[in-house]
């Protein structure tokens, strides 16, 4: 895909651009990378660590009504990726908000920063399945189903065309965040019902007092079930801080 294919009239809508980092969740926890979070999103999780991206009527715990004008940037992809791979790192991670609602352009990103030599994890809430052709970037995908504890019901938040798209592109991890045992009771049902592979389970948490008591809580119950664990390490080194 040619730079110039990119540069007319293809833009994303941005909310930030930084790294290098390192990725505080999941399979890749503690790489260094760096950072692309999108704007705009699907759902209206009330603990949403990143109202920024998509509350714009204060309806989040954080009860802040974000201005889009200021949270939102309309980019050419080129330049996002230029940005991307000036800070040299071999990893990207397309964040948001919601990514997948913005899929024609994340798959030119993806291809632009794949023709790079940068491998690419995309972090999604699994109600929209990715198109062939963003499958074929070989970009990895970090999902994360939301449960009821996030203020809605599974009529929103599960969408099984969604998740067994995602499942068969062989390059998912299903990543569910819990705040005790009894929410595992709900992420069995989805595993079981949708065939679901690769399941790590992350504490809900934007300090490190609340990771640490919710992580004492699951850690027996998701071993016992030979499942993943992940923490949120980026919350350990910099807390609730924006743009690291």
């Amino acid at each position: 895909m040619s730079r110039q294919e990119t540069t007319h009239g293809r833009k994303i809508v941005v909310n930030e651009i930084f790294g290098p980092t390192i990725q505080g969740e999941g399979p890749s926890m503690g790489r260094i990378c760096s950072f692309v979070r999108l704007g705009g999103c699907n759902l209206t999780c009330t603990w949403c660590d990143t109202p920024y991206t998509w509350d714009w009527t204060g309806q989040s715990n954080e009860g802040t009504a974000y201005d889009p004008k200021a949270e939102l940037h309309a980019m050419h992809v080129v330049d996002v990726a230029d940005r991307l791979r000036a800070m040299d790192v071999r990893l990207v991670v397309i964040s948001g908000g919601e990514p997948l609602q913005q899929q024609q352009t994340v798959t030119l990103l993806c291809h632009m920063l794949k023709e790079s030599g940068v491998s690419v994890e995309i972090e999604t809430n699994g109600t929209i399945a990715p198109s062939p052709a963003l499958t074929a970037t070989q970009a990895r995908f970090n999902v994360s189903p939301k449960l009821r504890h996030s203020g809605m019901g599974p009529e929103r938040t599960v969408v099984p065309v969604a998740l067994r798209a995602l499942n068969a592109t062989g390059g998912a991890a299903f990543k569910f965040v819990c705040r005790g045992p009894a929410d595992l009771e709900e992420v069995d049902a989805i595993v079981a019902r949708h065939g679901l592979e690769s399941v790590w389970i992350m504490p809900e948490g934007q300090d490190q007092e609340t990771l640490t008591r919710h992580m004492s809580s699951l850690a027996d119950a998701v071993v016992a079930r030979r499942w993943n664990m992940s923490t949120r390490i980026h919350v350990q080194a910099w807390g609730n801080r924006r743009g690291v």
